[in-house]
């Protein structure tokens, strides 16, 4: 059975009369990358805050490792980046690092070490206030790589990267739970979710909405038929699945069906032969941008 990581069971947090965090009861396993997706205001950050120890809950409970968030024990094995790097804008990059590795009892090279694996080594000599907003981020991932820790929790780790950057980051992330860490990162770059996450959590106005795979979110695959006439490729489409009705991108009517165990070749082939004009047959997985922007009613 996988190891439990992180469980909060009906956690609140109440700013008032304003639940920002609503009884939202989340499981992170080990080894896997969990993303914690929702819009601005939804509640991501505040929950993050509450693992760590730097927010109270209202009600309900969390463990992290085991331990109750904000211990010393739980905090010895936990790397976070959390609303944003801060460090000393007069030190370099190195020397930032340097004070927080011995603080945490580590020698040089672990900030050494740290800077390699973002990527920025050669920049480490650099001080922190020269910084693009790219390379703060990333000295605020190798920050929470010191002391190799076994949970790393980040917020929005991709923010102010470019392509390459991001691309690297995702490398990084997907290394990290390869290596048998425990990644819980939020994030509103889904196509990046889409790409390195095991399994998600959504929320909106402080409430968890939705809790499992990325291909569970997103549902499974369609396919997509336009023929004519429609009556005609109705009746043939329905043998092999339910069928819904709907329109494509230009408002043309077309059908779908679960592509899940059907036939592709043989759907073709009983529409030609009943007299069907065949203009698209398409498989179309939704992508998780589309679940996400329907399920939190953002547009």
């Amino acid at each position: 059975m996988t190891e439990t990581v992180v469980r909060t069971d009906d956690l609140t947090r109440r700013y008032g009369t304003r639940a920002a965090v609503d009884g939202v009861t989340i499981e992170v396993r080990r080894g896997e990358v969990y993303g914690f997706l929702g819009p601005n205001g939804a509640g991501k950050t505040t929950t993050l805050r509450m693992l760590l120890g730097l927010v109270r809950p209202t009600a309900g409970t969390a463990t992290v490792l085991g331990r109750a968030p904000g211990s010393a024990d739980a905090l010895r094995r936990v790397g976070a980046l959390v609303e944003g790097p801060g460090f000393h804008p007069y030190l370099s990059g190195r020397d930032n690092l340097r004070v927080l590795a011995r603080y945490r009892g580590l020698d040089d090279r672990a900030a050494d070490a740290a800077l390699d694996r973002v990527d920025l080594a050669d920049r480490g000599g650099d001080r922190f206030r020269a910084y693009s907003l790219g390379m703060k981020q990333r000295l605020g991932v190798a920050a929470a790589l010191l002391g190799d820790p076994d949970l790393l929790i980040l917020d929005e780790p991709t923010n102010g990267l470019d392509p390459a950057g991001m691309a690297a980051m995702r490398t990084l992330v997907v290394d990290l739970a390869a290596g048998g860490r425990t990644v819980l990162l939020s994030s509103h770059l889904l196509a990046e979710v889409q790409q390195i996450c095991h399994r998600v959590g959504v929320v909106a106005g402080g409430r968890l909405l939705h809790e499992g795979t990325v291909d569970e979110l997103r549902g499974g695959a369609v396919l997509e038929v336009r023929a004519t006439p429609l009556p005609a490729a109705l009746r043939v489409v329905s043998r092999f699945g339910d069928v819904v009705e709907a329109a494509d991108e230009h408002g043309r009517p077309v059908l779908t069906v679960p592509a899940d165990g059907v036939d592709v070749p043989e759907l073709a082939r009983h529409l030609v032969t009943d007299g069907v004009d065949l203009h698209a047959l398409v498989v179309r997985e939704r992508a998780l941008e589309d679940v996400f922007l329907a399920m939190t009613g953002v547009s």
